[in-house]
């Protein structure tokens, strides 16, 4: 028997993402956001939901570019208090130390020590309610070495990306391969 909750916003799992912004005067910002993901392959796009009351609710506007970035495990501390300060208030970035570099392509920052950045421009807004969802194409991807393969792929286990629960308002890490996409269902 299921019970009926209600509507809610209880999808799993959820990414933790970064969005990395600067403002008018150029100063970095970073704000985590766990409403996103990939919302398009051709070309590649990711999208992220933010509300108007955030800080970078108006770089988006103002800049139309935006990075995604991906912490690990390692990271998790400070990927929480990205979502829980404000640049309103105080800079993030000299706060945890953390690098913010310059993007090669879009008027955006990306994290240096997170292993996998996404460079996007703004190609679509979307105003849904509490929250504003910005489209961005995909520009260019970096991302550490360290975490790939031979070819390039990334390797899960070594990302050890975070998701999050909304429900609990837990963090949680990836768990382990269960089957192999388009494959195990080759089998009916």
């Amino acid at each position: 028997m299921k019970k009926s909750l209600g509507a809610k916003t209880l999808l799993y799992p959820a990414p933790i993402l970064v969005v990395c912004t600067y403002d008018k005067e150029g100063n970095p910002n970073a704000m985590t956001a766990a409403w996103g993901g990939i919302c398009c392959s051709a070309p590649p796009c990711v999208a992220v939901s933010l509300r108007k009351a955030t800080y970078s609710y108006d770089n988006l506007m103002l800049k139309k570019a935006f990075t995604i970035n991906i912490p690990s495990e390692n990271y998790a501390k400070e990927a929480d208090y990205f979502g829980i300060a404000s640049r309103h208030k105080e800079d993030k970035f000299a706060k945890t130390g953390l690098t913010a570099v310059k993007s090669d392509i879009v008027d955006a920052p990306y994290i240096r020590e997170f292993p996998i950045n996404l460079e996007c421009k703004v190609i679509q807004v979307i105003e849904l309610g509490l929250h504003t969802q910005f489209i961005g194409e995909v520009m260019d991807v970096k991302m550490d070495e360290s975490i790939q393969e031979k070819g390039g792929q990334p390797v899960i286990e070594q990302i050890k990306p975070l998701i999050f629960a909304a429900d609990s308002g837990h963090y949680y890490g990836v768990g382990k391969q269960v089957a192999q996409a388009f494959s195990i269902g080759k089998d009916y």
